[in-house]
């Protein structure tokens, strides 16, 4: 079915349109009597609005684990495979964190007021170097004085094959630089409600697992190309093992002609 023909999906993107608009009037007031210097506060502001975004698509979050508290500096990073993603990182209300997020969300003016509001360090696609690293060492220097969370997909965009993608070396480089351990967590979304990199999502369960930290201390920029195959290893591994266990509960479940489909 054409996405822009469901019903569902249009009425569902219309009523999400219509809440991140008023979302982003309502705290625009706010940010210009306290001088746009309240970034955290927005950043809590944002985390209510993702979570009632999620709510409207019928779409919940189980959390294993748990995001660090926010007082030590961490890069986090996770794959990308989905539009929800954006929502569900925010709704996790990672501590003290500020976002890299794809520049093209500046066409979606809500969306942009809210992220920009947030810090977010926008960034280009990957055939524009000199302009990434510009915006790299610009991010680097804020949060080296700083001393924020960060997040950055090392994938940089939604990889949609149900398989972990390349992954880029901005996240590690960063992560070397700032001497920050890495906060590494996997996003699991089943296909039956995965919308990719459409909006068609349905309602069901996005599992959130976070990882143990990894220390960077003796991490060396010469070593970047290494350290993040190393780390795309242990995230296809994981996503190995979590579509492996979720295939199996589902032919568990099943009925029995349909075990084999289940499988599939």
């Amino acid at each position: 079915m054409n996405t822009r023909r469901d019903p569902r999906t249009v009425a569902l993107a219309t009523i999400s349109g219509l809440f991140i608009t008023a979302a982003a009037l309502i705290v625009l007031p706010i940010a210009f009597v306290t001088l746009f210097q309240a970034r955290r506060f927005y950043a809590r502001y944002c985390v209510y609005v993702a979570r009632v975004v999620l709510r409207i698509w019928g779409i919940r979050l189980r959390v294993h684990g748990q995001p660090q508290d926010g007082t030590r500096q961490v890069v986090y990073v996770s794959n990308h495979s989905s539009t929800i993603d954006l929502f569900v990182l925010i709704g996790l209300g990672l501590p003290n964190t500020r976002f890299f997020l794809s520049g093209f969300l500046r066409k979606m003016v809500p969306l942009a007021v809210l992220a920009h509001l947030m810090g977010t360090f926008f960034t280009v696609p990957q055939d524009r170097p000199d302009e990434r690293r510009r915006i790299f060492a610009r991010a680097s220097r804020i949060l080296a004085r700083t001393r924020e969370c960060v997040y950055l997909s090392p994938e940089g965009r939604r990889i949609t094959t149900g398989q972990i993608g390349h992954f880029n070396k901005g996240s590690f480089h960063l992560a070397t630089v700032l001497g920050a351990p890495l906060a590494p967590f996997h996003i699991f979304i089943p296909r039956d409600m995965d919308p990719g990199a459409g909006y068609r999502a349905r309602p069901g369960t996005v599992v959130v697992t976070f990882k143990p930290l990894i220390e960077t201390a003796g991490w060396r920029v010469e070593d970047v190309v290494a350290n993040t195959e190393h780390i795309r290893d242990l995230f296809v591994r994981w996503h190995r093992e979590l579509w492996q266990e979720y295939s199996n509960d589902r032919a568990d479940r099943a009925p029995a002609g349909q075990v084999a489909h289940a499988r599939a």
